[in-house]
C-alpha cells in the first residue's frame, strides 16, 4: 500500500505541472479522494464533507472554485493522463481509438447543453446532456483521451444561455460525427498513433466521417444500418456518359435505373449469400459460456451519392452478423481492415468497440462521472475531466500488475483472449462489475496526508512537451 500512495502522489505531481497554478494542486488532490470514496454521491458537497467533516463549508468553497472557475485547460489533464497511462498498455496484438457518446438525465433545462434527446442510458428520448468521448484502448484495457459536450442547435443559437452557462465563443454546432472527427483529428496532429477506429451505426453511417477517418490515414470497423447501401461484387454504377460539343466532358458516375444496375442496402446484400458463407465464430470466452455468433462478409463498394463522383469509392469489407434462429441480420459493419484479414480477426476487432462500456461503467458506477450538478460549460467538463484522471490511475495500476494484462512478462499467445472480468452490452444485468476502485486505497491516502501535512508540496508548473506521448 505504501508504494501505491507514494505512485499516487507522483501521479498528482505529474498532473498538477499543467494546472497553471501551484495553489491548485490542493484542489486536485481532494476532488480526486472524494471521487475515489464509498459515497453515494460524487458532487462537490457530498465529497466536501467527506474530505473535511469539521470544516465543510470553506472545503466546498474552494472545491467548486476548483471545478467550476478555475481556469486550467481540461485538454492538458487529459494529455497527462494519456502520458502516465499509455506507457502501461501493451498494443502487441492491437490498438484501437473507439469513439462513443453517452448521455446524463437531467432536470430543467439550465444546464449546459440539456435539451430532450436521446440518451443511451435510458434507452429512449428524454431530458439529458451528451457527451463524446474517443478512447485509446488496446486487449486489457482502456483510456477516455477526448471529450466533449454535444451542444444541440437550441443551445448552440441562443446566445443568452450560451452566455450564462460559459460556452466558449469558439464552439459552434457541430453534430456528433463532427465533434469526434475534430477529437481524433487533433489527437493525430498531436503524433497518436494511427490505430483502427471503432464506432457504432450512429456515426458509422456518415459517409464523411468514413471518408474522412481515410483522409487521416486510419482504418475503421464502423457499424451501419441495414438500410446503406453498397455495390457489392457484380453491381457497380454505370459508366460516365459523355456530353457532346465544346462543353465540358461530364466524368460523373451514372446511377442506372430500374433496367440497369442499382446499388443493394446491405440487408440485401446479407438476404442474398449463399449458406455456404455464413461461419459460427467464437470471439471469446465469456465469464459464463463462450461468445459465438454467426457471421459472413463480401467485398463492397459504399455506394452515396454517386452522381456527384468521379470515380468509385474504394472497395472495403461489409461484415454481417446473423445469429442462429433470428428471423434477419442483426448486425453490420463496414470496415477498410487489410483484405487478407481472417474473418476470426474481422469479428474479434469489430467486438472491441464493447470495451467503451466498461469505461463508462466504472466512470459512472464507481467515479461519479455523471454526478456534478453545476450548471456551467467549464464544471461540466472539469469534473469528468478529474473522473478521468481518478479512472487513469486506477487503469495504469491494474495494468501494471502482472494479472491486469498491460506489458506482457510472458510469451506472447498464439490467440489473444479478452480477460475473463470483460463483458460486451448485453451482458447478465447480475453480472459481478470489475472492482476498479479499491476505496480502502483512498481511506489510506487521506491518513497519510492527516500523518504528514508537509508531504504535500506545492509545485510549481512544469513545462512539458505539447504532444500526445505513448512511450
Amino acid at each position: 500500500m505504501k508504494d501505491e500512495l507514494q505512485e499516487f502522489e507522483r501521479y498528482l505531481e505529474h498532473l498538477g505541472g499543467g494546472l497553471g497554478h501551484a495553489d491548485r494542486q490542493a484542489g486536485l488532490r481532494g476532488y480526486c479522494i472524494g471521487l475515489m470514496a464509498p459515497l453515494a454521491r460524487k458532487s462537490v458537497e457530498p465529497m466536501a464533507a467527506h474530505l473535511a467533516p469539521q470544516a465543510t463549508r470553506s472545503r466546498h468553497q474552494s472545491l467548486h472554485h476548483f471545478v467550476a472557475q478555475s481556469s486550467w485547460s481540461d485538454e492538458e489533464m487529459l494529455r497527462r493522463v494519456a502520458q502516465w497511462v499509455v506507457p502501461a498498455m501493451d498494443f502487441e496484438d492491437g490498438g484501437w481509438w473507439i469513439v462513443d457518446d453517452t448521455g446524463f438525465p437531467k432536470q430543467g433545462e439550465h444546464s449546459v447543453g440539456v435539451a430532450r434527446q436521446y440518451c443511451g442510458m435510458l434507452g429512449k428520448q428524454d431530458n439529458c446532456q451528451v457527451a463524446v468521448s474517443v478512447s485509446l484502448a488496446c486487449l486489457a484495457g482502456s483510456l477516455p483521451t477526448a471529450w466533449q459536450l454535444y451542444l444541440p442547435q437550441q443551445w448552440a443559437d441562443d446566445m443568452a444561455r450560451r452566455e450564462k452557462a460559459g460556452v466558449p465563443e469558439n464552439v459552434s454546432f457541430a453534430t456528433k460525427w463532427q465533434i469526434a472527427q475534430a477529437q481524433i483529428e487533433h489527437l493525430v496532429e498531436q503524433g497518436a498513433p494511427k490505430h483502427t477506429v471503432l464506432a457504432d451505426a450512429g456515426y458509422g453511417v456518415v459517409t464523411a466521417f468514413r471518408e474522412g477517418l481515410t483522409a487521416m490515414g486510419l482504418t475503421y470497423v464502423v457499424g451501419v444500418t441495414g438500410q446503406v447501401t453498397v455495390w457489392p461484387p457484380g453491381h457497380a454504377p454505370l459508366a460516365p456518359r459523355p456530353r457532346s460539343g465544346r462543353g465540358v466532358v461530364a466524368t460523373r458516375q451514372r446511377l442506372g435505373d430500374a433496367r440497369h444496375e442499382r446499388p443493394l442496402s446491405v440487408k440485401e446484400v446479407a438476404l442474398g449469400l449463399e449458406p455456404t458463407q455464413w461461419q459460427s465464430i467464437e470471439w471469446r470466452e465469456g465469464t459464463n459460456f463462450t461468445l459465438r455468433s454467426r457471421f459472413a462478409r463480401v467485398r463492397v463498394h459504399a455506394a452515396h451519392r454517386e452522381h456527384l463522383r468521379t470515380e468509385q469509392r474504394a472497395q472495403e469489407w461489409l461484415l454481417i452478423e446473423w445469429p442462429e434462429g433470428h428471423e434477419e441480420p442483426m448486425k453490420y459493419w463496414l470496415s477498410t481492415l487489410a483484405e487478407n484479414i481472417t474473418l476470426e480477426r474481422m469479428v474479434f476487432e469489430a467486438k472491441m468497440r464493447w470495451r467503451i462500456e466498461r469505461d463508462y461503467q466504472d466512470l459512472k458506477q464507481d467515479l461519479g462521472l455523471g454526478h456534478y450538478e453545476g450548471r456551467n460549460w467549464r464544471g461540466f467538463h472539469h469534473h469528468a475531466s478529474l473522473a478521468i484522471a481518478a479512472y487513469g490511475f486506477l487503469m495504469a495500476q491494474q495494468l501494471r500488475q502482472p494479472e491486469g494484462g498491460g506489458k506482457k512478462n510472458s510469451a506472447r499467445s498464439e490467440e489473444p483472449a479478452l480477460p475473463t472480468h470483460y463483458k460486451p452490452r448485453g451482458s447478465p444485468a447480475h453480472a459481478a462489475p470489475r472492482p476498479i476502485v479499491d476505496h480502502n486505497f483512498a481511506a489510506a491516502y487521506r491518513r497519510s496526508l492527516a500523518q504528514d501535512a508537509a508531504a504535500l508540496p506545492m509545485l510549481p508548473a512544469r513545462k512539458h512537451k505539447n504532444s500526445f506521448v505513448t512511450q
